[in-house]
């Protein structure tokens, strides 16, 4: 199978309440895919901006990680999304970096 074809017949991760519902029960009405996935990447924002990256959802079934340079990966799931910011950094994406601590504070000041 193709690429594509896997992505856009992809399954649900389990993070997500739409993949699976009985897993979020203090969810009385569904959130669309597609809605929490977009929440999920603005959240990541500030922390792959620190890095030089963006990342995009694409059609409720991957995300889209790009780098200043243009370089691009595909990824399912934010498991697979710290690894390939590496990939495209050519560097550790640590959470603890005292740098990206800094900025994120300056963030949450503003």
């Amino acid at each position: 199978m193709c690429s594509l074809c896997g992505v856009l017949g992809g399954r649900g991760h389990w993070t997500e309440s739409a993949a699976n519902p009985d897993a979020f029960p203090e969810r009385a009405t569904g959130v669309p895919r597609r809605a929490e996935r977009q929440a999920r990447a603005r959240l990541c924002q500030p922390i792959l901006r620190h890095h030089g990256l963006t990342l995009a959802e694409w059609g409720g079934q991957a995300y889209i990680l790009k780098s200043a340079t243009g370089r691009t990966e595909l990824v399912d799931n934010l498991s697979e999304l710290w690894a390939a910011a590496e990939r495209l950094t050519g560097r550790p994406c640590d959470p603890l970096d005292e740098d990206l601590l800094a900025s994120l504070a300056r963030t949450a000041d503003r």
